[in-house]
């Protein structure tokens, strides 16, 4: 049985509403010397390279995995550049993970622009993945903490074995929970970790602020994965940054489906087998997913997990002394979860 770690009205009744604004303004410095990293560093005399790159680097998105890179680095006293460097490398592998997920996946939009494969090709697009992750790592050696590059190295095996696992049970209805959260603990939360440990590690912070800031990353992450998957039944396009509905229209096995279909058990095995197992949809049939998904209370079920890790994440940080950057983080574990609300 699929089991939850919070009663679903009270979970929902008390979580706070979030920001990533105050993070993102005292960010704002150090940002803008990652952002001239980032452009420095994407550049190739092979123009596809740099053009291809600025396609999505420059498409938006509040950069929270660089930004939880810097928080933790500045918790814990940073002094130097090695943070600012760590950052732009956890950007770079990033964006390479997405070129890659969208090639994957059939994505047809990323932060409302279309797919770079889609403009570029698919092999362009891999290529110009593989060139970023490259960027990445001259970037985490001229951080010069062989602690860190081995951090996101690992980091950035994790990621490609959780998509590989992913892939493999990609359609798979009768997926066990567990799994499913070893994916997304591979495929997005190995990295908001990476990012969190990495710079406070880099920073001088004591072995018990390193691993509070690991902590704090992974269930971050895990709490933005799984309000990711409950907007895709439950958002909006622009929230997503994607098109609502893709994870059904590509026959992804993410929580709230799961929840559904254990949930109609009985009652709509045929639906569920045709149009996720087969991928065999029509126009409507979101329409008829979406509905199960919410009547059901799945969505309902998924956001009160993603809030259930949040707030671990938010306990991690009790570590460190009050001030806005731990201020910032709190705002925005809550975030995570409430744009989904």
């Amino acid at each position: 049985m699929w089991s939850l770690r919070l009663d679903p009205v009270t979970a929902r009744a008390a979580r706070p509403s979030g920001s990533a604004d105050a993070l993102v303004a005292l960010g704002a410095t150090d940002m803008a010397v990652i952002d001239g990293l980032i452009r420095a560093r994407m550049q190739s005399d092979v123009e596809v390279i740099p053009a291809l790159a600025e396609h999505l680097i420059a498409a938006g998105g509040k950069r929270l995995r660089p930004l939880v890179a810097v928080a933790a680095a500045r918790l814990v006293g940073a002094d130097g550049d090695a943070h600012q460097k760590l950052a732009a490398a956890v950007e770079f592998i990033h964006t390479a993970t997405l070129l890659h997920d969208d090639i994957v996946d059939g994505s047809r939009t990323r932060r409302g622009k279309a797919a770079a494969h889609l403009i570029w090709g698919s092999a362009q697009s891999v290529l110009v993945g593989d060139f970023l992750f490259t960027r990445a790592f001259d970037l985490m050696v001229d951080a010069g903490s062989m602690p860190a590059l081995r951090l996101l190295a690992n980091a950035s095996a994790v990621i490609a074995e959780g998509e590989v696992l992913q892939l493999t049970r990609a359609h798979d209805l009768n997926l066990p929970q567990e799994v499913y959260i070893q994916i997304i603990a591979a495929k997005t939360a190995a990295l908001f970790s990476a990012a969190a440990e990495s710079g406070a590690l880099a920073s001088g912070g004591t072995p018990e602020q390193v691993e509070a800031m690991r902590v704090y990353g992974e269930n971050l992450g895990l709490a933005f994965q799984l309000s990711d998957d409950a907007l895709d039944y439950g958002g909006t396009s622009d929230a997503l940054g994607k098109d609502a509905g893709d994870d059904f229209r590509e026959g992804k096995a993410t929580l709230p489906l799961l929840l559904a279909v254990q949930r109609t058990r009985g009652r709509e095995e045929a639906f569920w087998a045709r149009t996720v197992g087969k991928r065999e949809q029509t126009d409507d049939d979101f329409r008829r997913a979406r509905e199960l998904v919410i009547g059901t209370g799945a969505l309902g079920s998924t956001l009160d997990l993603a809030g259930a890790y949040a707030d671990t994440a938010k306990v991690a940080l009790n570590r460190f002394e009050d001030g806005p950057w731990k201020t910032a983080l709190l705002e925005l574990a809550d975030f995570a979860v409430s744009r989904s609300s």
